[in-house]
């Protein structure tokens, strides 16, 4: 999926509301009716947004501010069909720019037509613009895993040209450790006390690699590679709040309030743009990326741009087995931290990287998956925690105060929503702060 709703840009993600997008089309009459339109799309009256899209293509159809807000606007409602239909005829590479290409690509992967969509590729490619590249090689990777899993192109049904409501994505953001969530009592002596000037940096939701069925797989409880996919992003975020420079969020996705959603493409440069106007302050960094897990072997990029002048910093590669993902992992970690200059923040509690990530991972996915239902963003049919993931973060909580927190946030709320029965004793980290904490869970 390339194509976002909205995105929910308050610290708390059950308060948020929707910031649409501001079209980019401006002059004459053509702004306003192009206002209009998206307010149909957002009332869910495709009939009335698509007539005034026909009004507007037929006297400013060539205009590329035109095409780029109509093609962004529809896929963002979940209208990929119809991006499809309106704007593909009328695109030129050369006149129109790279912008709506992008969104094209995108409209065919979502639909699974990949000659279609290697054929407006190709012309991207012919454009010859460096800054693009790292980019469309992704999508090149993303078209040819749709060929090798031989997905058969999707079934349009006459009904979503009809007003038929589409799938609704939501993209929430946590401002704060996954963990923390509930133990707001503790905040002062849990979180750092942020500082002004800070750099604000968004890890987003990584994108999954070679699945064949993206709606099959998110109509399923969450997978252990779905939840890789959110807590690599939360995992960073965490890290850089205990940072004294940055102020970080991690952005995720749910569908229509009911299940995880797995992102099939990296995030299009359209997309970090909408992100970046629409989170309150603004973003100085944004990290994105994918995973593609084959028989245990993890393969991972991840990107980081530059907002100011959107341009990609940094491209980090890493592969990692069972046997080898502790070890990987942190060197990761630690490479990240160095390259963004990380230093530790000297309030709230000490922060120090987890001796096993791949069990932190584990926890802090499962945490997030819990966090969700508590927030009525998740169905709870939607939620899965193996007993391995209890039983790991069981092992870690006495390593440091904050795996002792995230397992008592975990556990918790693993009681109410009926995961888990009477759990054993564990050791836990024997600090006021942690006491504190398990008083105020009960």
């Amino acid at each position: 999926m390339g194509f976002f709703d909205r995105f929910l840009s308050k610290s708390n993600p059950a308060e948020s509301q929707p910031a649409p997008a501001e079209p980019s089309a401006s002059g004459g009459g053509v702004l306003p009716q192009l206002v209009t339109a998206r307010e149909r799309l957002e009332a869910k009256d495709l009939p009335g947004a698509l007539a005034i899209y026909e009004q507007v293509l037929a006297s400013a159809g060539d205009r590329a501010d035109v095409l780029v807000t109509i093609s962004g606007d529809l896929g963002v409602t979940g209208h990929v069909q119809q991006i499809v239909e309106l704007v593909a005829p009328r695109y030129d590479a050369e006149r129109h720019g790279p912008a709506t290409g992008l969104n094209l690509v995108q409209a065919y992967l979502a639909l699974r037509q990949a000659d279609a969509a290697q054929h407006v590729l190709d012309i991207l490619f012919a454009l010859q613009r460096p800054e693009l590249e790292d980019r469309l090689h992704g999508f090149s990777n993303a078209i040819a895993e749709l060929i090798h899993t031989g997905a058969r192109p999707v079934d349009h049904a006459p009904a979503a040209a009809e007003g038929a409501e589409a799938p609704k994505v939501n993209f929430v953001s946590l401002s704060r450790p996954i963990w923390s969530y509930g133990l707001e009592s503790l905040s002062t002596q849990i979180l750092p006390a942020k500082g002004e000037k800070l750099r604000r940096v968004a890890f987003t939701q990584l994108a999954l690699l070679g699945v064949p069925d993206l709606d099959e797989l998110m109509a399923r409880p969450e997978t252990d590679e779905g939840r890789l996919t959110r807590a690599i992003p939360l995992w960073l975020a965490e890290t850089f709040y205990f940072s004294a420079h940055y102020s970080p969020i991690a952005v995720i996705g749910v569908m229509d309030r009911k299940h995880h959603v797995v992102v099939g493409a990296e995030w299009s440069m359209e997309n970090l743009r909408q992100l970046a106007e629409t989170t309150e302050g603004g973003l100085d960094y944004i990290f994105t990326g994918a995973l593609k897990v084959t028989g245990g072997d993890h393969e991972l990029v991840l990107r980081v741009f530059e907002v100011k002048k959107f341009r990609e910093r940094k491209t980090i590669k890493l592969r990692w087995t069972p046997a080898t993902a502790d070890s990987e992992l942190t060197q990761l970690h630690e490479h990240i931290r160095s390259f963004m200059e990380w230093s530790p923040e000297s309030s709230g509690l000490t922060y120090s990287p987890p001796s096993h990530p791949a069990a932190w991972l584990a926890t802090l996915g499962s945490s997030l998956s819990l966090f969700l239902a508590d927030k009525e963003l998740l169905a709870r049919e939607q939620l899965v925690l193996p007993s391995a993931v209890v039983n790991s973060a069981a092992e870690q909580a006495v390593g440091s105060e904050a795996a002792s927190l995230a397992w008592l946030t975990l556990s918790a709320a693993a009681r109410r929503h009926g995961l888990v029965g009477p759990l054993a004793e564990i050791q836990l980290r024997p600090t006021p702060l942690v006491k504190q904490a398990r008083e105020a869970l009960g």
